[in-house]
């Protein structure tokens, strides 16, 4: 109870009260540790006040003994407006110090507002939501158009392939192809300048929406009003129930549980607020891999016969403005063996190739037998199995030799290989000069024609059986292949690789639920709500799962009591 003696006399003294509220909340391994909090209420500095002293009696433990005991405190009554409130946040005090009120931003002017303003704008303008997804369909048209169009050919095979007498669709020559870049699609400027823009709006939308979104989620955020609890999503009271009863339960489901005061706050899955940053990261990973890979690459093809060397910095070629050659560009590749596997049908199943790799000074420091899938890797340098070809073949003739004959390749209908290669008979010099003609699809048989270009015969090589053709008599040796091999440096996979699984782990992490709850103890009654941005339809079954598991507070009577004092 409070006595009141109010005299109104002038004064213009100032009171400062402050008071402290002590809680305490609950840590993950159910330790108790102390949470304060101190509210500040300043006076009012203002002209014309009034002083009331109250007597007030403030019941106290010690008060029991005591009742006469009573503290005089004094109140100053003005009739000016108050000054602005102060606004406390995590950091502290901001706005309104001193009573005076926060500084507007519009005060400051000058080359940096204009600045701070025009950085907002642009930001809120590369976050928008329709322009992102715009910027992610225009990517994928251009990915399209660059598996539709030739990618790396001669200027004279667009010229070609799209003529302007003849342009492809009404309107589509060689000037939309070359002009943009559109040859090399993924290096251009226009595909690399949305990579860039879509970059610069995953930022912005990081910065001004995700950001913000987790400082808040991170934040204690209590609730002291039973009416702004009962608003949630979730909410239910629960009469004759204790606040740490509720709080031992949400922490053994998972929750991270504070208390203070007569007020709790738990939440849980807070990965599922971060995780959005994550997957912006990981694509921002992602473009960043293939915008390294497209402007700093060194890439090449080479056919080359078995028995024959190459010098790699011979064969590759930069591919952008950030490529740059290695030490390993010195590397020498020598051909030891070329050979093909065969279907029961007699096609092609698989082609190998043994490579030897000797650095400048001579030294063999790797040797594999590569195939098609089974690259060969070296010091950033990726050697693939892309092709093959027929070199030579070697034969002997009336027992003389071994000649090589060079198989040259022949222009037929279909994609069937067909090479072929000619043996004269006779004066070479002669303007007729006849011969016999050699045809083979593959390194495994060879068809032999005569000089009026009748059937011959087969033969294998490596048979060693002769066949006589017009009284000259034919051995066929060997049949020497080529390995068509592509080598290329790509500095930006191990970025992609990591984007792509950075991109995977942070959206199953995405799809974890946050939950937040709150609850109010009113006298006996607990007051609890709760919200979640996910699994909103299992959320009140679980909620009232738990609360089921809340024990009730029961009274006992005066006799029980007794009995128990007496047994």
């Amino acid at each position: 109870m409070k006595a009141f003696n109010c005299p109104i006399r002038p004064s213009i003294s100032l009171l400062h009260k402050t008071r402290s509220l002590k809680g305490y909340f609950f840590h993950p391994f159910f330790k108790l540790k102390p949470f304060s909090d101190n509210t500040h209420i300043s006076g009012l500095h203002e002209q014309r006040a009034f002083l009331l002293p109250i007597t007030c009696t403030l019941k106290k433990p010690r008060d029991l003994k005591n009742k006469a005991n009573s503290v005089s405190k004094k109140i100053v009554l003005s009739e000016a407006v108050p000054p602005p409130l102060r606004e406390e946040d995590d950091d502290g005090v901001r706005g309104g110090g001193n009573g005076r009120p926060p500084e507007s931003s519009g005060s400051k002017g000058g080359v940096s507002g204009m600045g701070k303003m025009l950085i907002k704008r642009v930001l809120k303008v590369l976050s928008n939501l329709p322009l992102a997804i715009g910027e992610m369909f225009v990517i994928a048209a251009l990915m399209a158009l660059g598996t539709v169009i030739e990618q790396g050919e001669a200027p004279d095979f667009y010229f070609q392939k799209y003529p302007e007498d003849h342009p492809v669709l009404g309107f589509f020559t060689w000037r939309w192809v070359l002009t943009p870049g559109f040859d090399h699609m993924f290096s251009s400027p226009v595909f690399l300048g949305m990579l860039v823009l879509f970059g610069a709006s995953l930022m912005a939308c990081t910065y001004t929406t995700q950001i913000p979104l987790v400082k808040v989620a991170r934040r204690w955020s209590f609730l002291h009003s039973a009416e702004a609890i009962r608003k949630q999503e979730f909410s239910e009271s629960l009469p004759r129930a204790s606040l740490q009863d509720v709080g031992t339960l949400l922490m053994g489901a998972g929750y991270e549980v504070f208390l203070k005061g007569p007020s709790l706050y738990a939440f849980r899955g807070l990965a599922g607020r971060l995780a959005p940053i994550g997957v912006h990261l990981a694509m921002l990973l992602i473009m960043a891999g293939g915008t390294f890979s497209a402007a700093g690459s060194f890439r090449g093809s080479v056919t080359v016969p078995q028995g024959l060397n190459f010098v790699v910095g011979d064969v590759l070629g930069p591919s952008g403005f950030l490529s740059s050659p290695t030490e390993a560009f010195n590397t020498e590749v020598h051909i030891n063996k070329f050979s093909m596997d065969y279907y029961d049908s007699g096609e092609v199943s698989q082609f190998h190739t043994d490579l030897s790799l000797f650095d400048i000074n001579g030294k063999e420091v790797m040797r594999k037998t590569i195939s098609v899938n089974d690259p060969l890797r070296y010091g950033g340098i990726t050697v693939y199995q892309t092709d093959w070809s027929f070199s030579a073949l070697q034969i002997l003739k009336d027992n003389e030799g071994p000649y090589n004959l060079a198989m040259a390749p022949l222009q037929i209908n279909g994609d069937k290989k067909l090479y072929g290669t000619f043996l004269p008979v006779g004066d070479v010099n002669s303007p007729d000069v006849k011969g016999i003609s050699m045809l083979a699809r593959d390194l495994q048989s060879v068809v032999l024609y005569d000089k009026e270009g009748k059937f011959a015969g087969v033969r294998r090589p490596n048979s060693k059986l002769p066949i006589n053709i017009d009284g000259t008599e034919i051995v066929i040796v060997d049949a020497i292949g080529s390995s068509g091999l592509t080598l290329k440096t790509d500095p930006g996979v191990p970025v992609v690789y990591a984007g792509f699984g950075a991109l995977m782990l942070t959206t199953c992490i995405s799809y974890l639920s946050h939950s937040q709850i709150w609850a109010l103890q009113d006298g006996t009654t607990v007051i609890l709500g709760g919200k979640t941005n996910r699994a909103k339809a299992e959320f009140p079954d679980e909620m009232n799962s738990l609360l089921d598991k809340i024990p009730e507070i029961v009274e006992s009577s005066v006799s029980e009591k007794a009995d128990i004092l007496s047994g």
